[in-house]
């Protein structure tokens, strides 16, 4: 079986932002945080850090978990139209009652760098340029460094997140894989995703994907990232049992995760030299 590493990849994608970043003006992301959980906030302190190692500004402006809908709301739509912000996104979780989806359509498609605008989804779906969510083109950047052909290929994504299911079946679908889309409400789930030539597992449930689940010789994307009791993570492939049986598998940490903010800064000074 081999494992399918983003640590290479992403080190490719930050030398070629690197040099993106000096195209232009300094590409500026400003990422609004309104939460007080633990993996959400090592998440952003990881991207300013690697923020900095591509020369990217990167501003965290934090609300605070008990800010309003309004005022993130608002904050979104401010930062939208300063000229020198070039990306914005929006952390989570939330405080209670607020709407990630709701919210982010207040974040202008042009700085949406993590493709979570419900216009840039619906531009993603209907083929025209807009930036994908990081995660999704994650898998998709993965599958092509390893040189997986998806042409014609079964293709099963277990997840219909916004953030990566639904965006990842339409990029799957524009590359001509043959596309299945299972949730917590699919039955038998090992049915479905064992006559897949391509698994993808965004579900957020950790150990849900087993050997059962899986076809022998599949390629196997984990995109889960499950705290574990001891503080670490885990992904949603139970990854020692499907070794036996897959092809190809991600591990989790060390597999989509570094590709994904990668790819968010990749983004971030795209977004910088649009006319």
């Amino acid at each position: 079986m081999k494992t399918l590493t983003g640590k290479d990849l992403a080190a490719a994608i930050r030398a070629q932002t690197a040099a993106e970043a000096t195209a232009g003006p300094q590409p500026r992301l400003a990422v609004v945080v309104a939460t007080a959980d633990d993996a959400g906030l090592w998440y952003v302190r990881s991207i300013a850090k690697a923020a900095a190692g591509v020369g990217i500004a990167c501003d965290l402006v934090d609300l605070g978990p008990d800010a309003r809908p309004e005022r993130i709301g608002e904050t979104l739509t401010r930062l939208s139209a300063d000229p020198n912000v070039h990306g914005v996104i929006l952390q989570t979780p939330l405080p209670a009652g607020a709407s990630a989806q709701e919210l982010a359509g207040s974040i202008d498609p042009r700085k949406d760098v993590d493709g979570a605008n419900p216009l840039s989804l619906g531009r993603l779906a209907a083929g025209l340029p807009a930036f994908p969510p990081a995660t999704a083109a994650a898998v998709m950047a993965l599958l092509d460094h390893y040189e997986v052909d998806l042409l014609g290929r079964r293709a099963v994504v277990v997840g219909r997140s916004t953030v990566v299911g639904k965006p990842l079946a339409h990029l799957l679908l524009d590359r001509h894989a043959t596309v299945t889309v299972c949730h917590s409400r699919t039955r038998d789930l090992a049915a479905v995703t064992s006559t897949a030539e391509v698994l993808v597992a965004a579900t957020g449930r950790a150990g849900l994907i087993g050997p059962a689940h899986v076809a022998p010789g599949a390629v196997v994307i984990d995109v889960g990232t499950n705290p574990t009791p001891d503080g670490g993570l885990t992904g949603d492939v139970d990854f020692d049992a499907v070794a036996g049986v897959a092809g190809a598998l991600t591990p989790v940490p060390g597999g989509v995760g570094p590709v994904t903010t990668a790819l968010l800064l990749r983004h971030t000074a795209r977004a910088a030299n649009l006319p």
